[in-house]
């Protein structure tokens, strides 16, 4: 049975992980190293809460089954970068009732095999786009911009994108209006059509 190391367990969550009530679980761990990082106890190994097994899991976010089945919610799964963590996520999955939503929050900045492992599990995906312009996004992140274009081409072709919803921060210092706007603009190309457009408080 997998274990993966979590930074928390937030129950009750509404509007902002997908419909209904939703629990969110936060893994350890991600690839970017972004400016203004939200969960910066990702990063570092004291970040890890502890180290739960999918059973384990399970058994913690059952207590709220019954507002799943009622509102249509679920489990929105994030970080960190849950993409890290794919097999986890599949084998939980697997064991959970059919009838909870799975969210997922993710940079998409991974592997396209991981991508393609967890697209079956998923019913809707939160992707934190940052900026498309490469040298903004490498200065904001500290990483290149390739998987995340790579996964986000893949996604149009093989997802269904009314289940993928992409958020574009104005992030001060790094990006302006007319770069969220170039952003949005070459994603709609791709077949993207659902947008959160959101700032950065710093």
């Amino acid at each position: 049975m997998l274990k993966a190391p979590i930074i928390g367990i937030e129950r009750h969550r509404l509007t902002t992980d997908g419909q209904g009530v939703t629990t969110l679980v936060a893994f350890h761990g991600c690839p970017l190293h972004c400016r203004y990082c939200l969960n910066p106890q990702c990063l570092v190994p004291e970040g890890v809460k502890r180290r739960i097994s999918t059973k384990q899991l399970l058994d913690e976010v059952a207590v709220d089954d019954l507002y799943f089945q009622a509102t249509g919610g679920g489990i929105c799964f994030g970080g960190g970068e849950p993409l890290l963590h794919t097999q986890f996520i599949a084998e939980f999955c697997r064991s959970c009732p059919p009838s909870w939503h799975i969210y997922l929050e993710t940079s998409l900045s991974t592997k396209l095999d991981a991508v393609q492992e967890i697209l079956p599990h998923i019913h809707h995906f939160y992707i934190d786009i940052k900026d498309l312009n490469p040298v903004t996004y490498q200065a904001y992140t500290s990483r290149t911009i390739a998987p995340l274009r790579c996964n986000l081409q893949w996604l149009a072709q093989n997802a269904d994108t009314d289940h993928v919803t992409l958020r574009l921060p104005h992030i001060t210092g790094f990006n302006t209006p007319d770069d969220v706007s170039r952003s949005r603009a070459e994603l709609a190309k791709m077949g993207f059509s659902h947008f959160d457009e959101l700032t950065y408080l710093v």
